[in-house]
């Protein structure tokens, strides 16, 4: 009889959604919503404009290019490329359940996004 073993390497950058920006350790690197309150000692923040409300659904090509989150994500992707900012995750802090299902949005749906972070 042979056991099988799952080997599992994700080395996409995990992104955990807070509850409250207290709950961010010390140095975080911080995705936050317009608005959202930060929590104190982060390395770098990037902030995203919260999506409008449209009967399509964020990203839709008519009427959004990308999500404001994956544009944001893509800013630190990019700081980690050229500035050398060092990070093992991202916390995400919002201020509303828009901003929440737009950081859910981005994880899910935007290729790029998903190539690069992951939901924790």
């Amino acid at each position: 009889m042979s056991s099988a073993m799952t080997w599992s390497l994700d080395a996409r950058t995990p992104v955990r959604l807070l509850d409250a920006a207290t709950e961010a350790p010390p140095g975080a690197v911080v995705l936050a919503e317009d608005g959202a309150p930060l929590p104190a000692g982060t390395a770098r923040v990037e902030r995203y404009a919260t999506p409008v409300a449209t009967p399509h659904p964020i990203g839709c090509a008519c009427c959004q290019p990308r999500n404001p989150v994956s544009i944001a994500l893509d800013r630190l992707f990019l700081a980690r490329m050229r500035e050398g900012l060092e990070f093992r995750e991202v916390v995400a802090v919002t201020a509303t359940e828009a901003g929440r299902a737009a950081v859910a949005a981005a994880l899910q749906g935007d290729s790029v996004t998903v190539a690069r972070f992951r939901a924790e």
